[in-house]
């Protein structure tokens, strides 16, 4: 059956400057980091990428190394692009990456110009694409020049292949320098890529001013802590949650008592919003201005749709922050 997209996709959804680019992205971003491999059900796969499509979600986030096995995610979406989108790739922000280990030898990894330059080379041909929009380096390499990563990005975007450049993981000072590297080369990094949530808030020491003042737009991800910031842990570990099915990213040892109270108090004031946890969440980031767009995983389209709704209410009072702030014990 011939996937048509809703007609209605652009009225409920936010978009955001990037930066100081003329780019704007879906304040909601879907990153494929999990359920789009080869060990997933390639219709459920489908199916997440045209409820996100249909509900103005433009912006696919994916990575070299994404499945499992690596590499699934990319060719599994390049599968749905061709079945479902192939009018529609004008009207999608697609992104990529390469900084972590992709295939065996000395040249699969990091951020030397040889392997992001194979590395997008690799992706293109697993996505079917001539280029992405958006290509990152997923994280500072300490060996390799920040002049030859930086060039690397610089040449990718002169080659064609991809129409702007991120960073992902860097500090803050990491992040000037290379942004300033690229100012001079005259390829502006784009956006960033940082970790970032109400238990994870490394980027406020520093990330988000420089970010600011060098007009990098900013999109976290796990802004939900791989799940902890919602509903499904205060009563036990669910059966189907990643804790209990994988336990890589997010085990049993992250979910101390001291953390289940802070989830039980920041979920007593999601209530007091009139929101779940996980929505305010979402709002809790989307309310700093700074933050460009949010990436969002999901499992089932229903929790897609459900995400949307965190839109709606992304105004905190000042009362609010301080409670947040006195929960999560950051002074």
């Amino acid at each position: 059956m011939t996937y048509q997209p809703s007609s209605e996709r652009y009225k409920n959804m936010d978009y955001r400057r990037c930066g100081n680019s003329g780019i704007k992205l879906s304040a909601l971003s879907l990153g494929l980091w999990h359920n789009f491999g080869n060990v997933n059900d390639f219709e459920n796969s489908r199916n997440l990428i045209q409820t996100a499509f249909d509900n103005g979600i433009n912006h696919f986030d994916l990575a070299n190394n994404y499945g499992p096995p690596p590499g699934s995610a990319e060719e599994n979406f390049g599968k749905i692009l061709k079945q479902d989108f192939k009018n529609y790739r004008d009207e999608m922000i697609i992104s990529t990456k390469a900084g972590y280990t992709m295939w065996d030898g000395p040249y699969g990894d990091w951020g030397s110009k040889k392997y992001l330059v194979s590395s997008l080379d690799q992706s293109l041909k697993r996505m079917r694409l001539d280029y992405v929009d958006i290509f990152y380096h997923h994280r500072p390499d300490p060996e390799t020049p920040l002049e030859e990563t930086m060039t690397a990005l610089d040449l990718i975007v002169r080659q064609g292949k991809a129409l702007y450049v991120g960073l992902s993981n860097y500090n803050a000072e990491q992040t000037l320098q290379a942004v300033k590297l690229l100012k001079h080369l005259g390829t502006p990094c784009l956006i960033h890529q940082p970790k970032y949530s109400m238990f994870v808030r490394d980027p406020e020491n520093g990330l988000l001013d420089v970010l600011e003042k060098q007009g990098v737009g900013c999109i976290p991800f796990s802004p939900l802590a791989q799940g902890l910031l919602s509903d499904k842990y205060l009563n036990g570990i669910p059966e189907d949650s990643r804790v209990a099915t994988s336990g890589q990213f997010l085990n049993e040892s992250h979910i101390t008592a001291e953390k289940i109270q802070k989830i039980s108090l920041l979920n007593n004031l999601a209530k007091q919003r009139g929101q779940k946890l996980a929505h305010m969440a979402l709002s809790w980031l989307l309310r700093d201005n700074r933050i460009t767009s949010v990436l969002i995983g999901s499992s089932k389209p229903e929790q897609i749709i459900d995400s949307i709704e965190a839109l709606k209410n992304i105004i905190f009072s000042e009362e609010e922050l301080t409670l947040i702030n006195y929960i999560l014990n950051d002074k």
